[in-house]
């Protein structure tokens, strides 16, 4: 296990033969990543068996069969056994690579399976695994011909005789000779190693021929530019050259210049790429003057109701007072932290100018920012539809960053071929609708989304081909729909058809071995690939193996990585005339951890942990952004929008950008405060003036190297001299706390996964643009172009994947998303938080993200029901944020603590629900006379939360419908979830016992064609139990009390008319919930009248048998009512 003191390189890690961690990375040996693991390249059989794909080896296997022989790829590590030119051979070794399904896992070897074919549809882009190509030469062989970045064949001898990389192999064991000319390949030179310690890269020296010349003679197309090559001190540019002085050349701590600035004759004044924009203070003083007023009030209150008790009915009185101090408490902790809301913007154009300018040391205009890991999980297709998936992923492809440093991962935890080949096939309608969205600046990027929008598509579109293209690209993404709903049939005739051929194989077998002809043929039904391999993950009949929680890791790169520089496109490649834009795709990687039985996985957080340990080996972003796969990109430019925050001037303690999250589909009344707007356009504005925004599960970008679980960078100490890309941090630097023998027991066995932490942690810094900026990085650190993929990479990125791979490991605990709770997103944030870091709400002018929510109200009490249950766990656990460290703030420690507490206000909540009612029941109320001093402090007390709720629409901008909405279903969940939630925690946490609410039965919609037809479902479930009883019983109090004031002697109105206050107080906040019961057309289930009739009957006379009223046979008249 290396140490974090080591000063590994990206190209040290990953380049064939340039370590012993990737011997043989690129041409054939055993291939073995840092672990020892063995990577064998084979074809498989139809049997679902590995061949051989080498020659010599069949040659020497005798009378073996095929079936049963595996080759081992040797790949050779000197320069000697390379003929080719070194990045043409490592090229070609990540088309290879790219070609394979990488398959592992415990106890078990690494296999990559080259597929010729992964989709039945014909694949066009050269970046995409199968695409298509010329057949190899050589006789008998139906290999592929290695090919470069735009999908041309690579000829390695000048007779250009098309070889495939396994053929040229072969040829180069033998004698050397090419099988076309019987000539000799000509061995190129190899580059030297170059050293980007300085963060620097090289300009060869002018002299060598056309190609040494700088990148300004290349790029101008003139003569040498002799007194620019003089400006370009020492032959190098950024850091240490006239651009990028290593010496403070203004002196020491001035203040009139910046230390080692860049020197630009065209550099504009340094500006910073984000400020804070302040709530008015005409808003924010009465905002928080009113909550000063209330609490003093509420104080006041409490303290007179305690005083003046009700004599007549104590127990009404006590409960009263009771629920009234919680609901003050609950008050404190929810209004506190809204003391100081901000409001953020950023300067994108500011960001360009300081990492994508081209400059006099940057003329090609590299970018300079850093790369971004993007994370999208689904689990099972049937309930998360994969053109739902391939549309989001489409939306990550079309993402307006440099290509070439954004990454998408797709994680399938339940492992189905259906999502596989829907990956695939958005992988290959991204070559065409990618190219589009930047031609004509598509927005939003999500094809489905764009090709169903109202508007005017032709608005701000200048270019006149705009219709035809668009029309074209339409036309195609109809036929891509087409081919995605019918992957499920397809998938399924293929396995049927193979399956069939697999038993009249057997059955033809035991025939010519004399076995009995009535015995049943035991074939597997597996789920085959389109080459005709068994699919490694689930199958639709499980099987060992082959199941939902037992089948191997699976990794393929869909997308290599892409090449550094742009490719442009013409008007022949495409069905569309991509002349002058860029037809690059970023790199794509599907993904399915390993499952066994046994293992907890963890769920969603066991996935999210898999996907950084995979990725950290594959690409190594400083940068993590996570989206649920029905979450996608509305504004293609959210990326740059979260950059402008972390690098920028104190970026560097950031743990995390927190997205609003933004829905589509929800009903235009929003009946269940499905958009949630008072919470993410409230609360997290006011933590955001905090310490920042909880991590709320989708559409946020994390910096990696605080999921790691490390403290923030103390910025008082003095800064560390940076003196290379990789530089050099001991691990105390990291944490004080953390030894570095103790490296596995953190983050596990894999060398190249700790490798990779120094390095992402320093591509992650901002700019050391400024002089506040203490802990930053020199301009031109990131132009340096990856390594190609290489097998033992991927070897590496299976093996982390691997079931066993946490064990003892500070995974889940420490490291990574945090395991042991529903909320597993809330917990991560607040470890980060109690850490010491900080978060940041990015609220842009355009959506950055639109997702869908459930507008069902039983799916929608379910959802709830799932965060509240959370949030008991966390109240029971060592994450209570009372227990947290002094580095959280006192007032994000009281929204944590909130967070833990509100569930429980459900028991309070329920209580005074029912109050109303026994109060018309018994003729009694809270207070012993409704005097003047309780309706000044009642209507002073209303009048408060009236003022607030308007300031705070003001200073949020939201509506007041929409906080009416909330307040709504406050109080509808609050009788139902919340109340389901703390039952079920506290069974769990006293007895170990887990209740899962699930739906019982169900009602189908009629009008299909509506969108909103799912608002009218009605399913039944048992959470709806305890508001029907609530709202029937008040109903029926108030005709009781009514009837009974009636018919009485002495009628006492005031009571009547406070009970009944309260208890339309109570049915208007369960108005939407009413609405749902009713259906579309009143057609409530008949089991809801049936539950909710009886209990609320036998409470209501319950109570009368219990405290029966005055009777009215006391008086003469005949004029009292008495109760049958």
């Amino acid at each position: 296990m290396s140490s974090l003191t080591s000063q590994p390189s990206k190209k040290a890690i990953r380049s064939p033969g340039g370590s012993t961690n990737s011997q043989g990375g690129s041409g054939g040996g055993g291939s073995r990543g840092s672990t020892g693991q063995t990577v064998k390249f084979a074809r498989r059989t139809s049997s679902g068996r590995y061949v051989s794909l080498s020659r010599e080896d069949l040659d020497l296997s005798g009378e073996l069969s095929g079936d049963y022989m595996n080759y081992t790829v040797h790949i050779p590590s000197t320069p000697d056994n390379q003929p080719m030119e070194s990045s043409v051979a490592a090229k070609a070794e990540e088309q290879y690579v790219s070609n394979s399904l990488f398959t592992g896992g415990f106890n078990s070897v690494t296999r990559a399976h080259l597929m010729d074919k992964v989709i039945d549809s014909e694949v066009n882009h050269p970046q995409m695994a199968g695409s298509k190509g010329s057949r190899c030469g050589m006789p008998a062989c139906d290999g592929k011909v290695m090919t470069d970045e735009r999908g041309e064949d690579i000829h390695p001898c000048d007779c250009r005789f098309k070889i495939c990389r396994d053929c040229f192999l072969d040829a180069q064991k033998d004698r050397g000779l090419c099988p076309g000319c019987k000539e000799l390949y000509k061995s190129a030179d190899y580059d030297e190693d170059v050293d980007y310690s300085s963060g620097a890269l090289p300009l060869p020296p002018p002299g060598k021929g056309d190609n040494n010349m700088t990148m300004t003679k290349r790029n101008q197309g003139g003569d040498f530019d002799h007194n620019r090559w003089l400006f370009e001190t020492k032959g190098t540019y950024g850091y240490g050259s006239a651009y990028w002085p290593q010496e403070d050349i203004y002196g020491n701590g001035g203040d009139d210049g910046m230390q080692g600035g860049v020197m630009d004759g065209t550099e504009k004044p340094w500006k910073p790429l984000s400020r804070i924009i302040p709530v008015p203070a005409a808003i924010i003083s009465p905002y928080r003057l009113l909550i000063l007023v209330r609490l003093v009030v509420l104080c006041f209150f409490l303290a007179w109701r305690v005083m003046h008790p009700n004599i007549d009915a104590v127990w009404l009185w006590l409960m009263s007072v009771v629920c009234e101090i919680w609901f003050a408490f609950s008050w404190i902790l929810d209004q506190i932290p809204k003391l100081c809301p901000v409001t953020r913007s950023t300067d994108l154009q500011a960001l360009h100018d300081k990492f994508d300018q081209p400059s006099p040391s940057n003329p090609a205009g590299r970018s300079d920012l850093p790369g971004i890991d993007l994370f999208v999980s689904t689990a099972d297709p049937e309930k998360e539809p994969p053109l739902v998936t391939a549309n989001t992923i489409l939306s990550i492809l079309a993402v307006d960053y440099p290509v070439e440093k954004v990454s998408c991962y797709v994680s399938d935890d339940g492992g189905a071929l259906l999502t596989f080949e829907a990956m695939a096939e958005a992988a290959s309608f991204a070559d065409l609708w990618v190219p589009f969205c930047r031609k004509h600046n598509i927005e939003p990027r999500n094809p489905e989304t764009y090709f169903s929008m109202k508007s005017d598509p032709t608005k701000n579109k200048s270019r006149p081909d705009f219709v035809k293209d668009r029309r074209k690209i339409k036309r195609e993404y109809d036929e891509f729909k087409v081919r995605i709903n019918a992957l499920p049939d397809s998938i399924r005739r293929r396995s049927d058809a193979f399956n069939a051929r697999e038993e009249m194989k057997m059955l033809k077998h035991m025939r010519e071995n004399g076995s009995d002809p009535l015995e049943p043929v035991k074939v597997p039904k597996a789920t085959w690939m389109a080459d005709g391999t068994h699919w490694p993950g689930t199958w639709t009949f499980g099987a060992p193996e082959h199941s939902k929680g037992d089948h191997a890791g699976i990794l393929q790169v869909m997308l290599k990585p892409p090449s550094y520089d742009p490719l442009l496109g013409n008007a022949d490649d495409k069905l569309v005339d991509f002349t002058d834009v860029d037809t690059r795709l970023p790199m794509f990687v599907y993904m399915s951890r390993e499952k066994r039985p046994g293992y907890d996985h963890n769920k969603k957080a066991g996935a999210m942990n898999a996907l950084v340990r995979s990725s950290a080996v594959l690409s190594n972003g400083p940068f993590i952004l996570n989206l649920d796969c029905d979450h996608y990109f509305y504004n293609c430019k959210a990326i740059r929008e979260g950059m402008c925050f972390m690098m920028d001037r104190g970026g560097e303690d950031i743990c995390y950008i927190q997205f609003p999250q933004r829905f589509e589909g929800i009903d235009p009344s929003d009946r269940y405060a499905n958009r949630n707007t008072v919470f993410f356009d409230g609360n997290m504005r006011a933590l955001d003036g905090l310490q920042g925004p909880v991590y709320v599960g989708t559409g946020c970008m994390f910096r990696r190297f605080a999921l790691y679980g490390f403290d923030p960078p103390n910025t008082n100490k003095a800064p560390v001299k940076m003196d290379s890309e990789t530089q050099a941090l001991n691990a105390t630097e990291f944490d004080a706390d953390l030894d570095i023998n103790l490296l596995p027991k953190r983050f596990g066995n894999s060398t190249m996964l700790a490798e990779s932490i120094p390095i992402c942690e320093f591509q992650a810094r901002p700019l050391a643009d400024h002089p506040a900026v203490k802990y930053g990085r020199p301009p031109g650190a990131l132009r340096v172009p990856r390594e190609p993929l290489d097998a033992a990479t991927v070897a590496e990125a299976v093996s982390v994947i691997s079931c066993w791979y946490e064990d003892k490991t500070e995974w889940g605990d420490r490291v990574g998303w945090i395991y042991g709770s529903v909320t597993e997103d809330v917990v991560t944030g607040y470890r980060m938080h109690n850490r010491g870091w900080r978060s940041v709400y990015c609220v842009t002018k355009r959506d950055a993200f639109r997702g869908s929510a459930p507008i069902n109200l039983t799916d929608r009490l379910h959802q709830v029901l799932r965060w509240a249950t959370g949030s008991v766990e966390i109240f029971f656990s060592r994450n209570n944020a009372l227990l947290g460290s002094k580095r959280i703030m006192f007032l994000q420690r009281l929204f944590y603590v909130n967070v833990g507490v509100y569930p429980f206000t459900s028991i309070f909540l329920i209580v005074y629900c029912f109050l109303p009612a026994l109060s018309l029941f018994s003729g009694r109320f809270i207070v012993e006379t409704v005097s003047v001093t309780f309706l000044v402090y009642l209507l002073t007390i209303t009048f408060c939360l009236i003022g607030l709720a308007i300031l705070e629409v003001k200073w949020s901008g939201i509506s007041l419908e929409e906080w009416w909405r909330n307040e709504q279903f406050w109080l509808i969940s609050g009788t139902s979830a919340h109340l389901a939630a703390v039952v079920q925690g506290l069974l769990k946490v006293i007895a170990g016992i887990e209740i899962s609410f699930t739906l019982t039965s169900k009602s189908a919609a009629e009008d299909e064609e509506d969108i909103f037809a799912d608002l009218y479902l009605v399913k039944w479930t048992s959470l709806m139990i305890p508001p029907i009883v609530i709202a029937m019983v008040n109903i029926i109090a108030i005709a009781f009390a009514f009837s009974r004031t009636i018919y009485s002697t002495v009628p006492q109105w005031s009571k009547l008319v406070g009970g009944t206050f309260f208890s339309f107080w109570v049915l208007a906040h369960l108005y939407p919930f009413a609405k749902g019961l009713m259906g579309r057309r009143g057609k409530t289930p008949t089991i809801v009248f049936v539950w909710s009739g009886l209990i609320a009957i036998i409470i209501s006379l319950l109570w009368i048998a219990i405290n029966p009223p005055e009777g009215g046979s006391t008086d003469p008249t005949g004029g009292g009512f008495q109760f049958p």
